[in-house]
């Protein structure tokens, strides 16, 4: 790992994990975290559902089906909110200059604690960067993806929490597209890239020198007919959830939201399974995410064709059902989030 990167972490790392290294090594600390993140998820199984999510442009946190929650920030427009494992931080992306085209929006990525406590941003909102998430791997460290204003496509960065803007490091070569979805707790991100050498699919990405990480493809057989996009692996690493388009011309009206198994040692997914809009219907249907640990799924979703206000639904893996857990038919409800379950 680069010299910078392994600094960046150093303090934290010690803090959190280097007791495990020393004793154990760094195999056995995966396996004692996937261990936890298994409890944790046989944990959650049984308590109220807590999700965040956008409620008409704040953030929210509530227990789902209970009211609408009580909103963490105010004044802004804020998207996407991830929860940590540890530690009890959201982090999510502010609006700063507004656009037609989304990809044109100037954003800063900030964390908050769940209560609204200390609130920080991690990039000074001059920039165009989306869809932050956490490792899971003991450190908490913030991801996120940043456009390359010259192409078009983006790149992967990496912070800390408590950093500032312009401490943020690059983790892919902004030549070419990479897109993080989720986290792997052995410290691998689930990237949608378009590889120079490889080409374009979904891949696990193992971080590097600089920004030449390593890249091992996933294979999907979806894949070969349209867009996995936001991918989301559950907590015990057995399953991801992630919206499916047909054909590769990105829209994001009419797609179907899917379970499937997910195998990270032999890099597959499998035994897709629709859970919402199997027709593809042209209502937006998107951001599904677990929650519960791997019980259920939460997403959002559109009533009218081609519509932009959303409410937000629960599927539960056990029977197969979906309800309406969102309760206020007139709030625009987004990217829910389940508590202490980065995607």
């Amino acid at each position: 790992m680069d010299n910078k990167i392994f600094e960046f972490e150093r303090r934290d790392f010690l803090k959190k994990a280097s007791f495990a290294l020393t004793t154990l090594g760094s195999s056995s600390l995966s396996s004692s975290l996937l261990l936890h993140s298994t409890v944790f998820a046989e944990e959650a199984n049984s308590k109220p559902l807590r999700a965040s999510y956008f409620c008409n442009g704040e953030l929210h946190i509530g227990e789902i089906g209970k009211g609408e929650g009580t909103a963490i920030t105010k004044g802004f427009m804020d998207f996407k909110p991830s929860w940590s494992r540890t530690e009890d931080k959201l982090i999510f992306f502010r609006r700063i200059k507004d656009s037609m085209a989304v990809n044109n929006w100037k954003t800063a990525i900030s964390i908050i604690g769940s209560d609204g406590s200390d609130l920080h941003h991690l990039s000074d909102g001059t920039k165009t960067d989306f869809n932050p998430t956490w490792t899971r791997d003991g450190l908490n460290t913030p991801i996120w993806n940043r456009k390359n204003d010259k192409k078009g496509s983006f790149y992967v960065m990496q912070g800390k929490v408590g950093g500032k803007p312009g401490e943020e490091i690059q983790l892919t070569d902004d030549s070419y597209h990479t897109w993080v979805f989720s986290t792997l707790i052995d410290g691998r991100l689930l990237v949608q890239c378009d590889h120079p050498k490889m080409g374009w699919g979904n891949y696990l990405m193992t971080r590097g020198e600089g920004t030449k990480p390593v890249f091992e493809k996933v294979e999907c057989q979806l894949a070969a007919n349209g867009l996995l996009d936001r991918v989301s692996i559950s907590p015990d690493e057995k399953k991801v959830c992630f919206e499916y388009q047909r054909g590769f011309n990105y829209v994001y009206h009419g797609r179907t939201l899917y379970i499937a198994d997910f195998d990270a040692a032999n890099r597959s997914i499998t035994n897709m399974k629709p859970i919402a809009n199997a027709d593809g219907k042209m209502f937006w249907f998107a951001y599904p995410r677990w929650i519960g640990g791997d019980s259920s799924v939460i997403y959002q979703a559109s009533d009218k064709r081609f519509a932009e206000q959303c409410q937000l639904m629960l599927y539960k893996v056990s029977d197969n059902s979906t309800t309406k857990v969102s309760t206020n038919p007139a709030s625009d409800y987004r990217y829910p989030h389940g508590e202490a379950q980065p995607c």
